[in-house]
């Protein structure tokens, strides 16, 4: 998925910039693979949603409390707090349990262990507190979310749910937490007292997360293979 080292990629322009440019075209690459929601079988739409559900209901508060854990500078810390306030002041996983339910796509054992090896993956690598290469995944997560939602709403208008709380307040409020997230990046990277180290493995969280993605929305049978291998086999 990445072509180019991190230190390539930061020595050629500023380096939050450059981070962002690259990540904005990994979620064009893979945005643009999605299997189209009405090609999907109902079956098959149902645990795209409960596969997302069992991802992102227990675990987007915890891998953004791993964030603030991690940085060091009070501007990362302010704004990763405002998320987090944000996201426990409205209750964002009840806002997803609602919607999983209304589509009929609360998840089963089966969706939950179909994502639970790369989101074990996922959660040690939150586990080491790395600030700068967090805040890049959670940034990269963020930039995904705000651009998913439409296709998310679709799955489940098409799975005759019509609760859209969810998907219309992430589609908006995830716009501005990529935005402080870049920001927040600046500020930590200021503040990095060997920049090499820091750009050492700067996309590790979001290959794993992108691993991620791809169970959730293919299942865990074939993981190594693309997306858009999977569209054309017909999975």
């Amino acid at each position: 998925m990445m072509t180019s080292s991190s230190a390539d990629l930061l020595s050629t322009e500023p380096a939050v910039g450059a981070i962002q440019r690259h990540l904005d075209g990994v979620i064009d690459d893979l945005l643009s693979s999605l299997p189209a929601p009405e090609r999907l079988s109902a079956e098959q739409r149902r645990a795209v949603i409960a596969r997302y559900t069992a991802v992102l209901e227990g675990n987007f508060i915890y891998w953004m409390t791993g964030a603030w854990l991690a940085v060091k500078s009070d501007a990362a810390r302010a704004k990763i707090m405002e998320n987090l306030h944000e996201e426990v002041r409205d209750a964002h996983p009840l806002m997803m349990r609602r919607f999983a339910t209304a589509a009929r796509a609360v998840p089963t054992e089966i969706d939950v262990l179909a994502v639970q090896k790369n989101l074990t993956a996922v959660r040690l690598f939150i586990g080491r507190l790395s600030a700068v290469r967090i805040i890049v995944t959670m940034a990269f997560f963020e930039g995904l979310i705000q651009r998913f939602m439409p296709y998310l709403a679709e799955l489940a208008r098409l799975q005759g749910s019509e609760e859209m709380e969810y998907t219309d307040v992430h589609g908006v409020c995830d716009i501005t937490h990529t935005e402080e997230l870049y920001r927040a990046l600046q500020a930590e990277m200021t503040l990095a007292t060997d920049p090499a180290a820091a750009a050492e493995n700067l996309f590790e969280g979001v290959e794993l997360l992108h691993a991620l993605i791809v169970d959730i929305v293919a299942g865990s049978s074939a993981p190594r293979r693309s997306i858009r291998r999977l569209q054309l086999e017909g999975v």
